[in-house]
């Protein structure tokens, strides 16, 4: 009997295959109409290269009926991705990476006479701090004297925005949550301060190349050329090369960038905290952590060093730009750093809503931390606690949680300014709403402090 296949509604527009999945098993179906391409990819030996300097995910191909027999060329089970991330959830540096990666396994194709044929940053991936490009059927033979067609693609989904978190306010990352298909250009110009025109490359490629557009359509001035050679094509690429490097990122004023330069907390109960949070993630053994606001992530260390990978998101841009700085400076392969704002979580956005998962839809981990967060959430964002529970809930198994009490010096600046008609921040109303969905398994008073942590298991 035909086993139930599902396919991906991130594939649906590509004509060269589409992506499956079969009993949890992640499939891509090669159609007959790409074979000739698929062969000069694999055959050609661009494959190997690019798998061998891992800047492509493997795959094997397999000899199993699936999809339509009519379209079906080959069935490559590729490397499986443990989560899956979107642009507008890095920070300046992984976007960085990620248009620096596109560039290169570009100069590498047109070496071997191929070219990709679209320059999308969903593309990429992220392994831990590594960016890692996912689309074996993005590639076609490439003629000398033919232009780049993925040029506008990729000023759109990473130059653009890499020039407005550079000389605007990285902030502005988020942009690419609104516009699917990349950052319009003369939207981007429109932002970018006027001194961006002094820089030949933004210039050149941004600026002129968005009024180009507004001539004459998608047709740009690179794309019109009627002959484009190698020596041409290798130019290109490295003007953008160039630009990207000497891009930096315009740091925000953040608020939580420097959290642990000034916390209350002691350096003895900072020490416990560690200790205890530690303990619980040994006693649980985790495969897969979400570290909800993790900030610079001190605490998303403690889980990877215990075998967990783990997915730190934090609201603060800046706070996340220094967690992944850090996490490449030491090799750190298990943590991936994400800029998300937790009472606005990603959600599905594209075509019906599928083409890219909500946060939930990646789910579940094996365990949550929540650690310096519950307060903002009910406090700030006013979300109530059994509203938080049931999200907790819905993400993982096991949870570990921790509780400000009302005298905590932080938590009491905060219900100063909170009205009247939105108390209700108890350790009673919490323990309450939290035991509905969860047995709390160890509670923990940190010394020093006017801190809980919590071990909790979903009922």
């Amino acid at each position: 009997m035909q086993k139930a296949v599902n396919v991906s509604a991130a594939s649906f527009r590509d004509p060269s295959g589409r992506v499956f999945t079969r009993e949890g098993r992640l499939l891509r179906q090669v159609n007959t109409s790409y074979s000739a391409t698929y062969d000069q990819f694999v055959q050609g030996g661009l494959y190997k290269t690019l798998v061998d300097q891992s800047l492509l995910v493997s795959h094997v191909e397999i000899d199993e009926p699936l999809g339509s027999s009519d379209e079906r060329y080959r069935i490559l089970e590729p490397e499986r991705i443990r989560f899956i991330s979107y642009p507008f959830e890095w920070c300046f540096s992984q976007l960085k990476q990620a248009a620096l990666l596109t560039l290169r396994i570009q100069r590498l194709a047109i070496e071997r006479g191929m070219t990709l044929k679209d320059a999308s940053a969903y593309n990429i991936q992220f392994i831990g701090t590594h960016p890692v490009f996912i689309d074996t059927l993005s590639f076609d033979a490439w003629h000398e004297g033919s232009p780049w067609v993925a040029y506008r693609q990729f000023c759109q989904h990473f130059l653009a925005p890499l020039a407005l978190m550079s000389h605007t306010d990285v902030r502005l990352g988020q942009l690419s949550r609104l516009f699917i298909d990349g950052v319009p250009l003369d939207f981007a110009s429109h932002l970018l301060p006027w001194r961006t025109r002094l820089r030949p490359a933004l210039l050149m490629h941004l600026h002129l190349h968005a009024r180009a557009q507004s001539r004459h359509g998608l047709k740009t001035t690179q794309g019109r050329q009627t002959t484009f050679t190698r020596a041409a094509m290798m130019g290109l690429i490295d003007h953008l090369e160039s630009a990207i490097d000497a891009m930096t990122e315009n740091r925000a004023d953040g608020p939580w960038a420097d959290y642990y330069d000034r916390t209350n907390y002691s350096a003895a109960a900072m020490a416990e905290k560690q200790r205890v949070v530690g303990d619980f993630i040994e006693q649980s053994h985790p495969s897969v952590v979400w570290d909800l606001g993790a900030n610079t992530g001190l605490f998303s260390q403690l889980a990877s060093t215990r075998g967990a990978y783990t997915i730190a998101l934090d609201g603060d841009a800046t706070a996340v730009e220094r967690h992944f700085r850090d996490c490449r400076s030491r090799r750190d392969t298990g943590v991936l750093p994400l800029v998300m704002d937790l009472a606005n979580p990603s959600s599905g956005i594209g075509w019906c809503h599928e083409e890219r998962m909500s946060l939930l839809e990646r789910g579940p981990a094996d365990l949550i931390l929540a650690l310096g967060l519950v307060h903002h959430l009910r406090i700030t964002n006013q979300v109530p606690f059994s509203m938080i529970a049931e999200s907790f809930a819905r993400s993982a198994n096991t949870l570990v949680v921790e509780f400000p009490s009302p005298a905590d010096s932080q938590v009491r600046g905060m219900l100063a300014r909170l009205p009247a008609h939105a108390a209700g921040y108890t350790l009673e109303a919490f323990e309450s709403a939290f035991s509905e969905r969860f047995t709390i398994d160890t509670v923990h008073s940190i010394g020093d402090s006017e801190r809980r942590l919590y071990l909790m298991k979903k009922r």
